[in-house]
């Protein structure tokens, strides 16, 4: 007969992360203000440091990247919980109404990093405060370079995982969102829940002429072209339907006037799939497809597949444990499943290939916009609900709390 978990741990926790959300408030403003992009992040890391001072925690900061990890034990031995925070911005230059805007022009946290920070900052106050209920440690992991740059990766390579003496039981990590659910509403699916990412770049070569006899040459961009077309054929007729791909051409690039013809055609696509069976053959099948396709025409193309971040998979267990944790916090209406994975990626998915856990999403759509049509992450124009922030704290802490007084 199964016992259900004692939820006793997590009373009060939602009030006390209220109480410090003034605190928390004025914090993620302040990151908010100082934004920085990729792996080098000295201000932002300063900023992070700062607000752990005074804390009784064992704080490491990076070699190949300004990250910070500070591990919290508590007053029993137990297993370790990792929780992580992604710190970098990206090369967008504000246009919204949020109350403290970037003082860094053309880098802006257009993706909510200053909530996680601000947020994972909070838990771990909230656990210090706990830390005489703790049986076990726990791992903060402060991360830059999330934005395409595998921060992740980075901090695993340099012992996060391991950072409390063992290696990490579980793992939980949360996203804001600026659209698509209220403000403190939390979501997680079991599975694939963030999907794959990898960039196709092909450059078709030809042979220049003049565009009034274009039999005299070899005009790479039709030949581009229906690539483009090709590559969206495969995609429909290569793959299942119930294993979805998506290829996108963000970028071609041709020419520099109306009447030559180039010498070369370079386009760039996105590449995103949500399994690892799937994940494993994209590349062939793509490859392949450009090579005929170029081959058909008499000209040649050069691919370059840049690999980017796996699939975020969440392990089952570990939904049910968030499910249960942000009911408690917040009642059954404060946690909804996920239908469906998110086609944006993720680099916590290199700690949940590792270490089980989950990774879940918190709304964050201000109030008075509806959350179907609010500006979405990365864009100029984002802003995000403060009110979550605290939410967010304490799902954090409570995810904790729950694996090490329920072990």
């Amino acid at each position: 007969m199964s016992v259900a978990p004692d939820h006793r741990p997590l009373d009060g926790l939602l009030d006390a992360a209220r109480a410090i959300a003034p605190e928390l408030h004025e914090l993620r403003r302040s990151l908010h203000r100082i934004p920085e992009v990729g792996l080098d992040l000295p201000k932002t890391q300063a900023a992070v440091l700062a607000a752990l001072d005074g804390l009784d925690l064992e704080v490491t900061t990076g070699t190949a990247l300004s990250s910070v990890t500070a591990v919290l034990r508590g007053a029993r031995p137990g297993p370790t919980v990792l929780l992580r925070a992604d710190m970098d911005a990206l090369p967008v230059t504000e246009d919204s109404t949020d109350v403290a805007r970037s003082e860094h022009e053309g880098v802006m946290h257009a993706c909510g990093h200053d909530f996680h920070m601000a947020g994972l900052i909070g838990a771990a106050r909230l656990l210090h405060e706990r830390r005489e209920e703790i049986a076990g440690a726990v791992v903060l992991m402060f991360q830059p370079g999330e934005e395409g740059e595998h921060g992740a990766r980075f901090m695993i390579d340099e012992g996060v995982l391991d950072a409390s003496g063992e290696r990490a039981a579980a793992a939980y990590g949360l996203h804001v969102f600026s659209t698509g659910y209220p403000a403190g509403i939390a979501a997680a699916r079991a599975g694939t829940e963030f999907a794959a990412v990898d960039t196709l770049h092909v450059t078709v070569h030809g042979t220049g002429g003049h565009g009034s006899a274009p039999h005299r040459a070899q005009d790479p961009i039709p030949v581009a072209a229906e690539i483009v077309l090709a590559l969206q054929a495969a995609v429909t007729r290569q793959f299942s339907i119930f294993d979805p791909v998506v290829v996108t051409v963000g970028r071609i690039v041709a020419g520099t006037k109306d009447n030559i013809i180039p010498a070369t055609a370079h386009l760039d696509a996105t590449v995103r799939t949500f399994s690892a069976a799937t994940h494993g053959v994209i590349e062939e099948r793509l490859r392949r497809v450009v090579d005929h396709v170029a081959a058909a025409h008499g000209l040649s193309a050069e691919i370059d597949w840049e690999s980017g971040y796996p699939t975020t998979d969440n392990d089952p267990a570990e939904v049910d444990r968030v499910a249960r944790v942000s009911t408690t916090l917040l009642g059954e209406q404060g946690y909804v499943t996920m239908a469906d994975p998110i086609a944006g990626a993720e680099d916590f998915s290199y700690v949940l290939q590792q270490v089980p856990g989950a990774y879940l999403i918190l709304g964050a759509t201000p109030q008075g916009l509806d959350p179907e049509t609010a500006a979405y992450n990365h864009s100029p124009h984002a802003t995000f609900d403060e009110s979550a922030l605290p939410v967010g704290a304490a799902i954090l802490a409570g995810l904790a709390l729950d694996r090490l007084t329920n072990a």
